[in-house]
C-alpha cells in the first residue's frame, strides 16, 4: 500500500506550513489529490510552496484592504467589511483558506489585492456576504428602528442567523441575517416609500413607516401597475411581457381586468429577465467651489445628491448630500468668512456640470437615518442660469420653473442634465 499524506502530514514531510500547503493546494501549485478525498501521494516541489506564500494575513487585514478599496471615506449606503465578511468570501471560493479560526481564517495577501481590484467589488459583496440588522440599516442610509419595522411589515424575511457572544453585556445573543442583495432591492420594489425622507429623518422622530400596516404572509401582491414602476415601464409592456413570456408569474388573485400578482414572484421574474437589477451602489456628485473672499478651492465628494429648487427667485435653492467629517469640516471653514463660495463646478454622472456664480454657504450639518453625516449648501434662486468665468461648466439651469408665489418649494431628486448657454445670451431662466 502506497504511502499518503493529508494536509499536515504532507506539510510536515515537506518542512513547511500548513498556511503554506493550503496556498500551493490553492493556487494549484499541487496536484490534485490522488490517495482519497484530502491526501495526497505524490511528490512536491517543496521550494516552489515555500516561494509561493507570502503571509499569510489575517482576516482583519483583509477586511480593511477591502474597505479602503471601497473608497475613503466609505460611499453611503455601504457598510464596512468585517473579518467575518472575508470568512463568507473564503467559503464561496474568492479567498483561499491558509489557517486561523474558520470564522475569521487568514488568507493570501495577492488574493485579497486582487480582489480589491475588481470593478464589481460592490456588487460581489452583495452577491457573498449578509448582513446583520445594523448593517442592513446602513446598506439601505436608514435608521436601525426603521429597518426593524421593514422586518415587522413582512418586507424582507432573514436568510440564516448567527450567534454571537458578547460576553459581559449579556452572553450569547442570536442576530438575524439578511441577504444584501434583498436589502439593496427594496428602495427599487418599493417606489411607493419616499426613501430620501425615510433617510433624512431626524434620530428621535416617529418612524414615517409606522402608520403602514403589516402585509399577511402569502398576500404581499401587487398590481401590473405596480410591476410597471418597479420596473420603470408603462403597464403595455407589463401586459405584453406576460403575453410573451410563458413564465411571467400567473395571477394569485384580483379581476381579469385587474389581476394580482406576488411580489416576491414577480421581482424574481424582473430579475431574472434583466428588466430591474440590483442597485450596488448610489449615486454621487463631485462638488468643487472657490472661496469669494480667499480665492481657496475645495473640491470634495456628495453621496446621494438632492437639488430643492426655490419657485420663487427671491428665494434660496439647496443642495444636500452625505459627506465626510474632514469635507464637512473644511466646507465650513471656506465658506465662513467674506460672502460664501462660488460652485465652480458641480458634476454627478450622466449630466453635464452645473455652477453658481456665489454666496453658496455651508447651513446644516447633521446626523441623519443610518449615522452618516449630511450637509446643505444653499445659494440665491436668482443666481440659477448666471455662467461661471472660464472653464467652469455649464450653466446651473434646471428643469423647474419658478411658477409658485412665496416661499414653496419644489424638489427635483437629482442633478438634471442641462445645455450650455451662450455667454452673449444673459441669464438663462428654467425652461
Amino acid at each position: 500500500m502506497r504511502e499518503s499524506f493529508d494536509e499536515y502530514g504532507a506539510a510536515s514531510r515537506l518542512k513547511v506550513t500548513v498556511a503554506a500547503w493550503r496556498w500551493a493546494v490553492a493556487s494549484r501549485l499541487v496536484p490534485a489529490t490522488d490517495a482519497g478525498t484530502g491526501r495526497w501521494s505524490r511528490a512536491v516541489d517543496a521550494e516552489a510552496v515555500r516561494a509561493a506564500l507570502r503571509g499569510p494575513a489575517a482576516a482583519f487585514w483583509a477586511a480593511e484592504r477591502l474597505n479602503e478599496a471601497l473608497g475613503d471615506p466609505l460611499p453611503f449606503g455601504r457598510p464596512r467589511v468585517t473579518a467575518a465578511a472575508v470568512g463568507h468570501l473564503v467559503r464561496v471560493g474568492h479567498l483561499a483558506c491558509l489557517g486561523g479560526d474558520a470564522g475569521c481564517p487568514d488568507v493570501h495577501p495577492d488574493q485579497v489585492e486582487a480582489l480589491a481590484r475588481r470593478r464589481d467589488l460592490p456588487a460581489l459583496l452583495d452577491r457573498h456576504v449578509p448582513l446583520g440588522p445594523d448593517e442592513a440599516a446602513v446598506r439601505l442610509g436608514v435608521r436601525r428602528v426603521d429597518f426593524d419595522r421593514m422586518v415587522d411589515l413582512g418586507w424582507i424575511t432573514p436568510t440564516g442567523a448567527v450567534d454571537i457572544d458578547y460576553k459581559r453585556q449579556g452572553g450569547v445573543t442570536r442576530v438575524p441575517l439578511y441577504s444584501a442583495q434583498d436589502v439593496a432591492l427594496l428602495p427599487v420594489i418599493r417606489p411607493e416609500v419616499d426613501w430620501h425622507e425615510l433617510r433624512t429623518v431626524a434620530p428621535g422622530r416617529r418612524s414615517p413607516l409606522s402608520a403602514l400596516t403589516p402585509t399577511p404572509e402569502g398576500r404581499d401582491t401587487m398590481l401590473m401597475a405596480g410591476i410597471a414602476r418597479i420596473a420603470g415601464v408603462g403597464r403595455a409592456a407589463v401586459a405584453n411581457w406576460r403575453r410573451r413570456h410563458p413564465d411571467f408569474p400567473a395571477p394569485t388573485g384580483g379581476t381579469a381586468t385587474h389581476p394580482e400578482f406576488d411580489r416576491p414572484a414577480a421581482v424574481a421574474w424582473l430579475l431574472a429577465h434583466d428588466k430591474i437589477t440590483v442597485p450596488s451602489s448610489i449615486p454621487s456628485a463631485t462638488l468643487v467651489l472657490r472661496a469669494d473672499s480667499t480665492g481657496k478651492e475645495l473640491r470634495c465628494r456628495l453621496d446621494a445628491p438632492w437639488l430643492q429648487l426655490a419657485t420663487d427667485a427671491t428665494a434660496d435653492d439647496q443642495l444636500s448630500g452625505w459627506t465626510s467629517d474632514h469635507d464637512a469640516d473644511a466646507l465650513a471653514a471656506l465658506t465662513a468668512d467674506g460672502e460664501g463660495a462660488a460652485i465652480r463646478r458641480l458634476t454627478a454622472p450622466g449630466t453635464q456640470p452645473l455652477t453658481v456664480l456665489g454666496s453658496a454657504r455651508l447651513i446644516d450639518r447633521s446626523r441623519r437615518g443610518a449615522g452618516a453625516l449630511r450637509v446643505t449648501v444653499p445659494w440665491p434662486g436668482a443666481l440659477r442660469g448666471h455662467l461661471a468665468p472660464g472653464q467652469a461648466g455649464g450653466s446651473a439651469r434646471h428643469g423647474v420653473p419658478h411658477t409658485a408665489p412665496g416661499p414653496a418649494r419644489q424638489t427635483c431628486g437629482g442633478l438634471l442634465p442641462t445645455r450650455p448657454a451662450a455667454p452673449s445670451t444673459g441669464p438663462q431662466r428654467n425652461r
